[in-house]
């Protein structure tokens, strides 16, 4: 599968979906459902079986693939209970989902409260084509609904009828689209590539991924090993046998040897952590296109398990701009708008994960934003906050200092110097950090937008529109009212934006300027692009 080509092609109107939604009567997922639930099954007895096969003498692979039969039939059996017992309901004003075993639970979500609907493909569930359907409410977590699993042309069709049965709730009097009106929708989902990232993009994003979760896992399974293993058992001296039977050549090699064989474990640690980040980063980012169509911005990505997402532009709250200290250096950043939706559990969409601002200003611009420019007017925070924190951010280095000092000159006072000098001149260098980081941090106003950057070594930048604020705070702590300055909170929808350390006049002069903006707005008249 290339970058350029669709997950979940659009399918024209008709079938059971519309079926069910004229009827109102209730509708169970894909039957094939049943199969993907057992083949997970499967997949999770695999560790249990080996483990019991190793841990029970002569007879284990008997037992294990007993283990494993077991575990699989009784997941088929719960696959299959799940199944019959999980209905959807495509009615007028919402849609509603009944399932449980032994307990019922019924959930209606209005349409209008639907944020947005995805498409979720996992490997298993890619191989029968079938897909998870999920509404987003905007709440995130537990709050949102989850059907597992429709075939891929009812999942897309399910999708453009649920959003046209929410547009319809937000707005007052529109005429039903006809079949030809829906299949001409469903076909502008293709639409303007903004950005996509093909192979050789994303081993270079995965270079910077470095990532030691490998050994994580490596440590989960041990302990999951336990559970069958009881490695109380072992002799020790048998483990020491061992260790110095294996290890004595090391001690040969004296010290150069020795240097040597430590430099080569830690090649193979950066080695393993680069090909694990390039690896994670294969499974999450294959197949990455952005694209601009009439319903929004449209983002499909992974290899494993494949979504389908959709950002409505007048949703888009604010960006994201960050980096890596090391990626800073070359140039590459992502950039993430904050949503009403959840992405994997994170309030902010990642619309370009890996790319060159060059490549992330059409982006910004699709969405009605403006990235900073060079001759922004930019406001630092008040050098009596720079003191502040300064000084109670190195505090406890210099209470240990004074610590330590005490505690070795009373009873090694030969230490004292290292015991105490230490901490303090960690003290100093966080103190001369926290004046350079200073330096950094800044805010801007213009007639439409806010922003503030901040860090040193990896920069982030935060950009949102005047009139998308809800609220906007001045939040002031005892020092802070002492000093004359305080932090800005700005109501953002899905996401944070708070500005510290801006000296008060300062401050009341952002707070006067955002709300006389949304004061003076008639947001009535805004169009579906927020202007």
């Amino acid at each position: 599968m290339t970058a350029d080509s669709p997950a979940f092609p659009a399918q024209p109107a008709g079938g059971g979906v519309e079926d069910a939604a004229r009827s109102g009567e209730p509708k169970r997922t894909a039957p094939l459902s049943v199969i993907v639930g057992s083949l997970s099954s499967a997949q999770g007895a695999i560790i249990p079986a080996i483990f019991a096969a190793f841990s029970t003498g002569a007879a284990g692979l008997l037992i294990g693939l007993g283990v494993g039969l077991a575990i699989t039939l009784i997941g088929s059996a719960f696959a299959y209970a799940r199944w019959r017992r999980l209905t959807y309901t495509v009615g007028e004003q919402d849609i509603r989902v009944e399932s449980g075993l032994l307990s019922r639970a019924a959930r209606s979500v209005p349409y209008e409260r639907i944020q947005d609907v995805s498409l979720e493909q996992p490997l298993l569930a890619r191989l029968f084509d079938l897909v998870a359907v999920k509404f987003e409410t905007g709440a995130g977590g537990a709050d949102d609904l989850a059907l597992a699993f429709l075939s891929s042309a009812e999942g897309e069709r399910l999708r453009q009828l649920v959003r046209e049965r929410r547009d319809e709730a937000q707005e007052e009097g529109p005429a039903r689209p006809t079949d030809g009106e829906a299949r001409a929708a469903a076909a502008e989902e293709e639409g303007e590539v903004l950005f996509a990232m093909d192979t050789g993009r994303i081993f270079t994003f995965g270079l910077f991924e470095f990532s030691l979760a490998v050994f994580a896992v490596l440590g989960g399974l041990f302990q999951y090993a336990n559970s069958f293993f009881d490695f109380d058992d072992i002799d020790p001296d048998v483990v020491e046998q061992v260790v110095e039977r294996q290890g004595g050549w090391l001690f040969e090699l004296g010290a150069y040897g020795q240097a040597i064989t430590a430099l080569i474990g830690l090649v193979a640690v950066l080695f393993i952590g680069s090909a694990t980040g390039i690896a994670r980063t294969f499974a999450r980012e294959w197949g990455f296109v952005l694209e601009r169509t009439a319903r929004g911005f449209r983002r499909r990505r992974g290899l494993f398990t494949r979504t389908d997402v959709v950002m409505p532009v007048h949703r888009v709250q604010g960006l994201q701009l960050a980096t890596g200290w090391l990626r800073y250096r070359f140039g590459w950043q992502s950039l993430s708008f904050v949503s009403l939706a959840q992405d994997a559990g994170q309030s902010s969409h990642v619309v370009a994960p890996f790319a060159q601002i060059e490549e992330i200003e059409p982006i910004a611009s699709a969405a009605g934003f403006r990235l900073p420019g060079a001759d922004e007017d930019w406001h630092r925070a008040s050098v009596k906050y720079r003191t502040d924190a300064m000084i109670w951010d190195s505090l406890w280095f210099f209470l240990a200092a004074i610590i330590a000092g005490v505690s070795t000159a009373i009873f090694a006072p030969e230490w004292t110097w290292l015991a105490a000098g230490g901490p303090f001149l960690l003290g100093l260098v966080n103190m001369g950090l926290q004046a350079l980081a200073w330096r950094f941090k800044r805010h801007a106003l213009d007639d439409a937008q806010i922003m503030a950057v901040s860090g040193i070594l990896s920069p982030k930048t935060q950009v949102a529109t005047r009139l998308k604020l809800h609220s906007v705070e001045i939040a002031q702590g005892p020092i802070a009212r002492w000093r004359g300055y305080a932090t800005v909170h700005l109501g953002l929808a899905g996401g944070e934006f708070a500005i510290p350390g801006v000296p008060l006049e300062r401050a009341r002069e952002v707070r006067a300027k955002v709300l006389e903006t949304i004061a003076a707005t008639d947001f009535s008249r805004l169009d579906g692009a927020g202007r």
